[in-house]
């Protein structure tokens, strides 16, 4: 276990590597020992730094919870991390590229809560009855620590890799559709690129939320009502670059789109 002392150095560091647009070195390999309560501690500091500056928490994102999104990073065990309500698009956005580090693009489902999730023991079931809807999204994923040679360690550290997300298209009630079939076409300048469906997502996308209901208990907190939650790609991440026109087409659902400048 690292320090308090550590852990607040950590935290700075990311802080101004968000600032500047400069990934740090990998964590792992110079902190010995540091291990996934540390770096979600790391987390939780660095995201009340940002919380102190005036950014309010609209939700969460749950990462790594498909086999494509594993085999991708070679990471075998989900994460979660924060989002921003300044960090939520609308359908449509232009983004600035250069605002990130590594952008990449994944496919998923938003779920935004009605009621509040209170673990351990959160099942599927239990995420569904609190769920509000069910929307298309989006995720950019951003890099405050070097991409090459992450670990689970590094990865939970830099929030998750969030950068931002987009919600578009056609939000449904959670009943009302059969989750696991929503599929999606991920197109990068009308070249299609990436295709997935959401059951990739631990059999069922709501499974994730629970997952993480349970992981947020076991740090003493919740999931609240009127938060949004991300609930994992079922895709591999796109790479996007500078003039790129980003289109996913979720079917029934509506389509969500982009556009990086």
């Amino acid at each position: 276990m690292l320090s308090e002392e550590t852990i607040a150095a950590i935290a700075d560091e990311l802080v101004e590597a968000g600032r500047t647009r400069t990934p740090v070195p990998l964590l792992h390999t110079r902190y010995e020992g540091m291990d996934v309560e540390d770096s979600y501690a790391v987390q939780k500091l660095w995201a009340s730094r940002l919380e102190a500056e005036g950014r309010r928490v609209a939700g969460r994102k749950i990462g790594l919870t498909s086999k494509a999104m594993q085999a991708a990073t070679g990471i075998t065990e989900p994460d979660y991390g924060v989002i921003f309500d300044d960090q939520v698009l609308e359908n449509g956005a232009v983004v600035e590229w250069k605002r990130y580090t590594h952008p990449r693009i994944e496919v998923e489902l938003a779920f935004r809560l009605g009621r509040d999730l209170k673990g351990p023991g959160v099942t599927l079931f239990d995420v569904l009855d609190a769920t509000d809807y069910v929307v298309p999204a989006l995720e950019i994923l951003d890099s405050r620590i070097e991409m090459e040679g992450r670990t689970i360690v590094d990865t939970i550290s830099d929030n998750a890799a969030l950068g931002a997300m987009v919600v578009g298209g056609r939000p449904v009630r959670p009943h009302d559709v059969d989750l696991r079939w929503v599929s999606s076409l991920l197109y990068r300048n009308q070249e299609i690129v990436e295709t997935g469906v959401a059951a990739g997502v631990l059999n069922h996308p709501a499974t994730g939320v629970a997952w993480l209901a349970d992981k947020v208990a076991q740090h003493g907190q919740d999931l609240r009502a009127g938060d949004l939650i991300l609930a994992g790609s079922f895709t591999r991440p796109m790479w996007v670059y500078e003039g790129d026109t980003v289109y996913a087409d979720y079917g029934p659902l509506g389509t969500v789109t982009c556009r990086f400048v």
